[in-house]
């Protein structure tokens, strides 16, 4: 097996965001994955400024162009590419009075991760200097605004009752699908009837047991039938869906990524919108704070049907390493992390965070969210901690993130054990964070 480090690895991790690149957006994977993915994206733009600052500014700028009037970035912005399922004549989003005129997208968000990316951005137009920070600055000065919106909608229509924790009506609004947190809440979904539809997922992967059933996506798809029923309107679809969660991964993304965006604006001389932002992210860091289960010391979803809390050995337990918080607590959850049922599991090809712990007994090493390494998630665990002071672990992180990536696939996700790279190949936002890491 070829074995490349350094720069020929860099070379291909450029080479792969280049043959992915559709001209104003990159499509998350060449084949399985055609369009641009919000979440993707964002981190597509950490390793695209690596490379080019403009081109990494353009990434962005085409997401912002699918923002809905409600201040909502969807989770996919559709290329004129075909060959993904469900595309946008399923979703039918633009019905919506609130949806983008003249631009398709899906009708629900992702994790809003984009003020990492921003920073990112502008430090590396400043590193650069001379057009790549003047282009730089004023990309992020005249488009704060939209992204304060963005914040300021997760914040009121997904935490309508003030927990501190973002509502999601989508287990594909987590950016973790097919996750085990979603189990029970999608067990009580009877999908009524459905317009027939052909997954094309399947034909992209050599094992289709790697992807989520056609039960599965049965329930997706009823999902987007309800909300297409209620015009995507947020009031309307929280007493119609059958899915209700209060997801602790996105709220704690959404505690740092405030931090993060409240910072920009203090340099923007946005200090009104800065201290808004600070508001949110102390909001949501209390929310992820007021999860943690104190036998697991692993923070928890709720799910809002009946309030009552998700027990999963999942990654997202970890929230609180992003969204930051009480000395004690953070010191704990590394404890966990790097301990015998996480990271620290002796039987692991390389020291990372797995979706599910590899320690657990519905683990499937191979199945999407149910078991592999994701890379993107990775690096955000160790842009998190280098974040919060904890360079040693981010370090650590790095060192064995490169090491994974050495056979120079740029899978989807990997089979915790072996190694082996899955999914898709050639994924972008793991060619995006590859560069970022070596950089």
């Amino acid at each position: 097996m070829t074995v490349l480090t350094g720069e020929a690895l860099a070379d291909r991790a450029a080479d792969v965001l280049r043959g992915n690149d559709l001209g104003d957006m990159t499509a998350a994977a060449p084949r399985l994955y055609p369009h641009m993915w919000s979440w993707d994206s964002a981190l597509i733009a950490v390793g695209l400024a690596r490379i080019s600052v403009p081109r990494a500014i353009t990434e962005m700028r085409t997401l912002l162009r699918a923002q809905w009037t409600t201040g909502m970035i969807p989770h996919i912005v559709f290329s004129d590419v075909d060959g993904y399922f469900p595309g946008p004549d399923r979703w039918r989003a633009h019905l919506a009075p609130t949806a983008p005129s003249g631009v398709r997208t899906s009708g629900i968000c992702q994790p809003p991760v984009h003020a990492i990316a921003l920073r990112h951005i502008l430090d590396a137009g400043r590193r650069s200097g001379g057009t790549d920070q003047a282009e730089a600055e004023r990309f992020i000065s005249s488009t704060f605004d939209s992204w304060l919106n963005w914040h300021r909608w997760l914040a009121t229509a997904r935490d309508p009752d003030g927990l501190g924790l973002v509502e999601i009506h989508h287990g594909w609004e987590s950016g973790m699908d097919n996750s085990p947190r979603w189990d029970d809440a999608y067990a009580r979904i009877t999908p009524g009837t459905l317009e027939a539809f052909t997954r094309l997922d399947t034909r992209h992967v050599a094992d289709v047991s790697e992807r989520p059933s056609d039960t599965e996506y049965a329930r997706y798809l009823w999902l987007i039938e309800q909300m297409r029923r209620a015009d995507y309107d947020e009031t309307a679809m929280r007493s119609s869906l059958d899915f209700r969660v209060a997801d602790v991964f996105t709220s704690a993304i959404l505690a740092v990524a405030s931090d993060v965006l409240a910072d920009l604006g203090d340099e923007f001389d946005r200090t009104e919108a800065a201290a808004e932002l600070r508001d949110i992210a102390a909001r949501f860091r209390a929310g992820v704070a007021s999860t943690i289960d104190s036998t697991t010391g692993l923070a928890r979803d709720l799910d809002r049907h009946d309030d009552e809390w998700i027990d999963a050995d999942s990654v997202a337990g970890f929230a609180p390493l992003l969204s930051g918080g009480d000395v004690d607590l953070i010191d704990r959850q590394r404890e966990i992390f790097w301990g015998p049922r996480w990271c620290g599991h002796p039987d692991l090809a390389h020291r990372l965070p797995a979706s599910l712990s590899p320690a657990a007994t519905n683990l499937r090493p191979k199945t999407y969210w149910r078991g592999p390494v994701w890379p993107f998630l990775s690096w955000l665990f160790g842009w998190g901690l280098r974040h919060h002071g904890h360079i040693g672990d981010a370090e650590a992180i790095r060192e064995a993130g490169l090491a994974q990536l050495t056979d120079g696939h740029f899978g989807e996700y990997y089979e915790p054990f072996t190694g082996e790279a899955l999914g898709s190949h050639r994924q972008s936002w793991t060619a995006a964070v590859a560069l970022d890491w070596l950089a």
